[in-house]
């Protein structure tokens, strides 16, 4: 389960789909076809990703986009913060009334535990997973 934002989802659906054939170039549209996203939201992520410096787009015939760097040099982590809080503070969601104060919450020792899975899970994984040729290793 993925534990952001549909933003943050749809995001790395668009830069997977760059990640599939790195020197192609794709059409917006064509990306929001194959991701079931719409027009709109597709080319706004494009506009997002391309001011960070993830992607190149180039307009015109023949234009489009592609990845700014190689798939294996892109992580989830690096897509999910430019639309995500990713950061996380050592509070319980139940509050320092209860958890902090005395023994944690029984729940306490699980929500860190996904949490730190999930950013261990962001920060490893490159887009190269998507790739039609992806890195040995």
């Amino acid at each position: 389960m993925f534990i952001y934002g549909k933003t943050a989802a749809n995001a790395i659906a668009v830069m997977s789909y760059l990640a599939t054939d790195p020197t192609r170039r794709a059409g917006s549209g064509e990306i929001a076809e194959s991701r079931g996203i719409s027009r709109a939201l597709t080319a706004k992520l494009l506009t997002q990703l391309a001011s960070a410096g993830m992607v190149n787009g180039q307009p015109g015939p023949g234009g489009g986009y592609t990845l700014a760097k190689s798939p294996d040099a892109i992580c989830l982590q690096d897509i999910v913060s430019l639309f995500e809080q990713t950061s996380t503070n050592n509070n319980c969601p139940f509050g320092e009334s209860w958890c902090g104060v005395g023994e944690p919450c029984p729940l306490h020792d699980k929500i860190f535990g996904m949490i730190a899975s999930n950013k261990q899970f962001i920060e490893k994984t490159t887009l190269a997973v998507f790739s039609s040729n992806p890195p040995k290793g």
